[in-house]
């Protein structure tokens, strides 16, 4: 079991900070969503995590250990990353890149095993990949990249999980099954969660505490009936009486008001 943790840490390019002082905790068994207004700064905190960036000042801790005195092959054995632009190769087929997932547990100059297939194989029957198996990466679809990737990050078999957007690119039925699959591996193998997740509903209805990003700073977190407010709403997205209560489940749902501009239809359409 691993836990995530950033203590006061400031994150930037080029020394100009993008995020200041952020505390954050992933706990095992438990998913974690990054929400806030494009280029708030969830994919850097996804970057740091995975050590592609480092901190301007601050500390982060995978496992209770310094992320910089963790060596990158043992820290791909314990995070999994799913990144939202991947650098692919194209011809590659799908099989190929799913595979790739095992190559944080071979040795120097050692070949996948009946063993290391085998995993990848379940992974893509889990994410409903396997059809893609031999067909080459610049043949697929974003949508079909991005549950690739899915998969790829469960071959490597870790114990936390780094998801950058993890449904973009999905019509609203992957997007379900995808989430479904992740929360479900989060609360039976007690995972390590943490998702950038850009749509706010999705964000409610599956993480167990969301940590709202806006100017630098977390703005709000908590349980998503504690974030998912009219008034945080309003001060970080600008929207107001947009938040509702599901009539199933109870939890916030966000809802935008009806286009007031009643000019749709007349001649000042065009």
């Amino acid at each position: 079991m691993i836990e995530l943790e950033m203590q006061k840490v400031t994150l930037g390019y080029d020394h100009h900070p993008v995020l200041e002082d952020i505390t954050l905790k992933v706990s095992p068994g438990e998913m974690v969503g990054l929400i806030g207004p494009n280029g708030s700064g969830k994919s850097t905190i996804i970057k740091a995590l995975s050590r592609v960036i480092s901190p301007e000042s601050g500390r982060i801790l995978v496992d209770r250990r310094k992320i910089t005195d963790i060596p990158r092959r043992e820290l791909a054995c314990m995070v999994g990353v799913v990144p939202q632009l991947p650098l692919l190769p194209s011809t590659f087929t799908a099989f190929e890149i799913v595979l790739m997932g095992r190559n944080p547990h071979l040795g120097l100059f050692q070949s996948e095993s009946k063993r290391d297939w085998a995993i990848a194989w379940q992974a893509m029957e889990k994410t409903g990949t396997d059809e893609l198996a031999n067909r080459r990466v610049n043949e697929l679809s974003g949508g079909e990249i991005q549950c690739l990737l899915i998969a790829r990050v469960l071959v490597q078999e870790t114990q936390a999980i780094l998801l950058d957007e993890p449904t973009a690119n999905l019509d609203i039925g992957r997007q379900v099954e995808t989430l479904d699959l992740i929360k479900k591996l989060c609360t039976q193998k007690n995972l390590s969660v943490l998702a950038a997740i850009h749509d706010l509903n999705l964000a409610v209805q599956y993480c167990d505490r969301l940590l709202l990003i806006n100017e630098r700073r977390i703005h709000a977190e908590g349980t998503p009936r504690e974030v998912i407010t009219d008034k945080n709403i309003k001060e970080v997205y600008g929207a107001e009486n947009c938040v509702y209560t599901h009539p199933v489940n109870g939890l916030p749902t966000v809802l935008l008001g009806a286009h007031r501009n009643n000019t749709i239809g007349t001649q000042s359409w065009r």
